[in-house]
C-alpha cells in the first residue's frame, strides 16, 4: 500500500462520519465545511418569494470592497470587513458588538476580507498584516492572536478560515506578489498555537525542477486567497491554490510550476500533501484556483470535487480514492473563453477571455443534491496585455510582479462590456441544463435551497431567486449598489431569512459605491 493510501486509510478510522448542520444555520463560509452551500430550509418556496420584502439592514461605517460571507449561529450574524469584524441581530439587524483592525496602506494594496469561521463559541478571521484572530462570538474580544510565520511584505489573510476537529485552517495570499508564497496553516482553535504548515511551493530540488527561472529570480505564487473545503469523513483539506508570478510572462518561469493552480489535498492532521492536480497548467492569464471546491456525492453515487475558477471552466474532479490521485471527470466552460492558446508578446497587445478577473472569483460552485445540479456564477471581462522585457527587473519583495507593460487598471477592457453568467450543469456528466446572462458579473455566493429556489446576485446590484429546474426567475430586488459577497438562509426567531452583503467595489471593480451594508429579506 503506499504511503498515500496509508494517510487516506489513518484519516478514515480517526475521523467520524461528518456532523449534521443544524438547518437553522449558516456556521461556515458555504454553509457545510464540504462548501455545497446547500439549505434544507422550507419556508420560503416557489410559491411566496415573491413577496420577499427587505426587513432590515446594517450599514458599515463606511463604503469598503465588501466580500464577507456572513454566518448565522443562533440567530445572531457574524461579518467582516477589512478593517472590522461585527455581530448583530439576525432578525432585526441591531448591533451586538463591533470591533475594529488595522489595515494596511499604500500603492498596490487591495484590501478584502471575506468572513469568519466558527467552532465551540469562537470565531476565526484573517487580517491584512498576517495575522490570525480568535474572537469571542459572546462579545468580540480577542481570545488569542497569532502572526503567521511568513507575514511580511506582500502577504495578507483575506479568505474566510474554516473550523473543524479542534483545529483553525487557513492560508495566506500574495501570490501576485514578488518573492511571496503561498501557505496552508493549522492552528489549535483553543490556543492559538500553530500546529504545522504547508508550503504550497516547497524550495526542494524536485519542484525547483518545475520553475526554470532566470538566476537571482524569485519563487513566487500559490496564493491560497480564497477559503478552503474539508472532508468530515476523512480529515482532508482541500487547498485551491493561485497563480504563480510574474503572472503573465511564463517565459521566466519555464516548466510545470508545482504546485501553483491546484486543488491539493492535505492531511488535516500532518499537514503532509496527499495528492493534487493542477488544474491549469502553464498559466500565463493570472487563472489561479479561485475558490473552495464544494465536496459531494453525486446522484450516481461519485464523490467528486467541483472546482470553478478563473479560467472559465468547471472542473469535477473524482475523489473516491485518494491514493489513485485526483482524476478529471469533466470540464465545462461557465463564461467566453477566446484566444487562451495565443502566447502573450512583448511587441503587440494580446486580448484573451476570460480575463485577469474572470471568470469565476471566490465563490464557486454550489450543489442542489434533489437536482443534482452544480450551480456556477461567472464574470465575462476580457484582458488585453502586452509582456514586459525579458529583463525587466524584478520589484521588490511584496510589491506586485504581474510582468505586463500596462498598469493594473488598463488591463481590462472597458467595463461597458463586462456581464455575467448563471449556469446549472447536471453533475454526473457537466450537461448543461439552463444558463441565464446577467447585465454584470455574477460574484456573490450561489445558494441552492430544499424547495427548488436558487438565490444569486450581480454587481448591477441584483439579488434574485431563480426556479432550480428551469432557471425562470421567480423575484427580483435591485439595492442600487453591487453585491459581490455572501448570499445566506438561516431561520431566527422560528422564520426564515435571506442576507446579502452589499456594497462591493473599489479598487479593481469601477463601480461607484456609496454604502455597504448587509441587507436581511423576509416574507410578511
Amino acid at each position: 500500500m503506499s504511503l498515500s493510501a496509508l494517510v487516506v486509510f489513518s484519516g478514515s478510522v480517526a475521523h467520524a462520519d461528518p456532523k449534521p448542520v443544524n438547518e437553522n444555520n449558516w456556521p461556515s463560509y458555504n454553509r457545510s465545511l464540504a462548501g455545497d452551500r446547500y439549505s434544507p430550509l422550507e419556508e420560503i418556496s416557489q410559491d411566496n418569494v415573491a413577496n420577499l420584502t427587505r426587513k432590515c439592514e446594517y450599514a458599515l461605517p463606511e463604503p469598503t470592497s465588501f466580500q464577507t460571507g456572513p454566518l448565522v449561529i443562533e440567530g445572531v450574524l457574524y461579518f467582516t470587513s477589512p478593517s472590522g469584524s461585527f455581530a448583530v441581530d439576525a432578525a432585526t439587524c441591531e448591533e451586538r458588538w463591533r470591533v475594529t483592525h488595522s489595515v494596511p496602506k499604500g500603492e498596490g494594496v487591495i484590501s478584502a476580507n471575506r468572513g469568519f469561521a466558527y467552532l465551540d463559541g469562537k470565531l476565526y478571521r484573517g487580517t491584512m498584516e498576517g495575522h490570525v484572530l480568535a474572537l469571542s462570538a459572546e462579545d468580540g474580544r480577542t481570545v488569542w492572536d497569532s502572526r503567521i510565520p511568513d507575514a511580511g511584505p506582500g502577504v495578507t489573510i483575506p479568505m474566510a478560515p474554516i473550523a473543524a476537529d479542534g483545529k483553525v485552517f487557513v492560508g495566506n495570499a500574495g501570490g501576485d506578489r514578488a518573492n511571496v508564497r503561498g501557505h496552508v496553516y493549522a492552528y489549535d482553535a483553543q490556543t492559538g498555537k500553530l500546529l504545522w504548515r504547508f508550503e504550497v511551493i516547497p524550495d526542494t530540488p524536485e519542484i525547483r525542477a518545475t520553475w526554470k527561472m532566470p538566476e537571482g529570480n524569485p519563487l513566487s505564487g500559490g496564493g491560497v486567497w480564497v477559503s478552503l473545503s474539508y472532508d468530515e469523513e476523512t480529515g482532508v483539506v482541500y487547498a485551491p491554490t493561485g497563480n504563480p508570478a510574474p503572472d503573465f510572462d511564463a517565459e521566466l518561469r519555464e516548466g510545470d510550476n508545482l504546485y501553483v493552480n491546484s486543488i491539493i489535498a492535505i492531511d488535516g492532521e500532518t499537514g503532509k500533501r496527499i495528492t493534487h492536480n493542477q488544474v491549469v497548467k502553464r498559466d500565463f492569464h493570472d487563472w489561479g484556483v479561485s475558490a473552495a471546491p464544494a465536496l459531494v456525492t453525486t446522484a450516481r453515487g461519485r464523490k467528486i470535487a467541483a472546482s470553478a475558477n478563473k479560467d472559465g471552466l468547471l472542473t469535477v474532479l473524482d475523489r473516491t480514492n485518494l491514493s489513485a490521485g485526483l482524476p478529471f471527470v469533466y470540464a465545462q466552460p461557465t463564461t467566453t473563453r477566446e484566444n487562451g492558446d495565443v502566447p502573450l508578446s512583448r511587441e503587440r497587445p494580446t486580448k484573451f477571455c476570460p480575463g485577469l478577473f474572470g471568470g469565476t472569483e471566490w465563490n464557486g460552485a454550489a450543489y442542489h443534491p434533489a437536482e443534482n445540479t452544480l450551480f456556477v456564477g461567472a464574470v465575462d471581462w476580457c484582458s488585453t496585455v502586452t509582456l514586459q522585457s525579458r529583463d525587466a527587473p524584478v520589484p521588490p519583495t511584496g510589491d506586485i510582479w504581474l510582468g505586463v507593460l500596462e498598469p493594473l487598471n488598463k488591463v481590462l477592457a472597458d467595463w461597458s462590456t463586462a456581464r455575467g453568467w448563471l449556469t446549472a450543469f447536471d453533475a454526473d456528466t457537466g450537461d448543461i441544463r439552463w444558463k441565464l446572462e446577467t447585465p454584470k458579473p455574477v460574484l456573490a455566493g450561489i445558494t441552492p435551497t430544499a424547495t427548488g429556489l436558487v438565490f444569486a446576485a450581480d454587481l448591477a446590484g441584483n439579488l434574485f431567486a431563480l426556479d432550480a429546474a428551469s432557471g425562470k426567475r421567480l423575484w427580483n430586488d435591485n439595492l442600487g449598489q453591487p453585491l459581490g459577497g455572501g448570499l445566506i438562509t438561516y431561520k431566527a426567531g422560528e422564520k426564515q431569512f435571506v442576507a446579502a452583503a452589499v456594497g462591493n467595489g473599489g479598487g479593481v471593480w469601477p463601480i461607484d459605491v456609496t454604502r455597504s451594508s448587509i441587507v436581511v429579506y423576509g416574507l410578511p
